[in-house]
């Protein structure tokens, strides 16, 4: 495993983050063996650096658990999030403290995020309920060691942000497809000259991850030794402004592919001819990701049941992996569930998810272009008749 320095502080923090939103969403006691044999087995490669938040479902709690029962909560530092999106009022900062510390089973936080600020205006909210006099007491209790905040928004925004505060850390989302979105690589380099920089997205939600044929068969050619994956962890290790980013390993493969890399990671590792075949998969990827959604779910739920991510994930695969892959999936996904659930029909354009995507994505336009091209009408047909077929055998099967 290689480290980089924050700069802040002089901690050494490993070049590969867990990122913990993607735990294994596997029920009970397997879920939690599972989610234990990974978190172990990365801080023996390791990985010190663990990122949770407090809207994370369950992530809280399994980190917390498992570092308590295997005694390496001092051996890692443990970065969680304030969820502004939540906050009423000041007296939610002590309360949503409390309950992230209960959950990880710790009495401090190594590093305290104000979770997915998008510009000037919000932060002065927090700054006008007392949110700096609030971090200073936390800080000198020892009980936060380091604050921060994560990013999405334009970069001018992040550059207000930057300068308004004395900030320890941040967060922001960067990876080869999107050099230039929200806080971006001018972000990137402000912020490093004053904090360690930690990136989230660095394979946009597992998109260049997932490559098409035709992208990933670029990769290949040059190197078949390297996944798209791995090309993408590296492209961001590349820079030297990058201190850390974040993964959210799902499984031990990934992992042990991943903690391959980290030995290796090194700022300038890429020459012209590696930048190059970026380069040529970029113009391949933008063809394909007609909606750039990461498949983060801060949209859901839907007060509907539209699955928002999964019909984004479907129309975009309809481009890069051709119309009948797309549609497969969105017939899996979304459509046949149920008529009450998935389906982009279902929309009412309420607007509430456009009010928690850190993408700011025109979620309920883009909605209408998926139904546009993954509903026709001879879809709308088909649909129909398999939910009267269920439904018949279900009255069938009752009577």
């Amino acid at each position: 495993m290689r480290y980089r320095t924050d700069i802040k502080t002089g901690n050494s923090l490993s070049v590969l983050g867990y990122g913990c939103m993607r735990f294994p969403k596997i029920p009970g006691a397997a879920g939690m063996r599972k989610i234990e044999e990974l978190v172990v087995r990365s801080i023996d490669g390791g990985v010190n650096y663990f990122d949770t938040a407090f809207i994370y479902p369950g992530s809280e709690d399994a980190l917390g658990a498992v570092l308590e029962k295997n005694g390496l909560r001092k051996k890692v530092f443990v970065a969680t999030k304030l969820p502004v999106v939540l906050l009423r009022g000041p007296g939610d900062f002590d309360r949503y403290f409390r309950m992230s510390l209960e959950r990880l089973r710790t009495n401090y936080a190594d590093y305290y995020l104000m979770h997915m600020l998008t510009n000037l205006e919000l932060w002065n909210k927090l700054v006008s309920w007392g949110i700096v006099d609030w971090i200073a007491r936390k800080k000198k209790s020892g009980e936060i060691r380091s604050a921060g905040f994560s990013f999405h928004g334009s970069c001018s925004e992040f550059q207000r942000i930057l300068d308004d505060y004395d900030w320890d850390m941040t967060q922001i989302q960067y990876n080869y497809s999107d050099e230039n979105f929200q806080a971006g690589v001018t972000g990137l380099k402000a912020a490093a000259k004053k904090m360690p920089v930690v990136i989230m997205e660095p394979l946009l939600g597992g998109k260049l991850a997932a490559l098409s044929p035709e992208a990933g068969d670029i990769f290949r050619t040059a190197d078949p030794s390297l996944s798209p994956a791995g090309r993408g962890l590296n492209w961001v290790w590349n820079r030297g402004e990058v201190t850390t980013l974040l993964s959210g390993m799902s499984g031990m493969d990934q992992l042990e592919e991943n903690l391959a890399l980290a030995d290796r990671a090194e700022p300038g590792m890429l020459g012209a001819e590696d930048l190059d075949l970026y380069r040529r998969v970029l113009e391949v990827v933008n063809r394909g990701f007609k909606i750039r959604c990461t498949g983060c779910n801060y949209c859901m739920p839907c007060p509907r049941g539209v699955n928002i991510p999964s019909s984004f994930a479907a129309y975009n695969l309809s481009y890069s992996m051709g119309y009948i892959e797309g549609m497969k999936h969105f017939v899996t996904s979304t459509a046949v569930i149920s008529e009450k659930t998935g389906s982009p029909g279902l929309c009412v354009q309420c607007g509430r998810c456009e009010q928690h995507c850190p993408q700011h994505l025109p979620i309920v336009k883009n909605l209408a272009m998926v139904r546009r091209r993954m509903e026709p009408l001879w879809f709308r047909v088909f649909v129909s008749a398999v939910r009267a077929v269920l439904g018949k055998n279900q009255k069938t099967a009752a009577s």
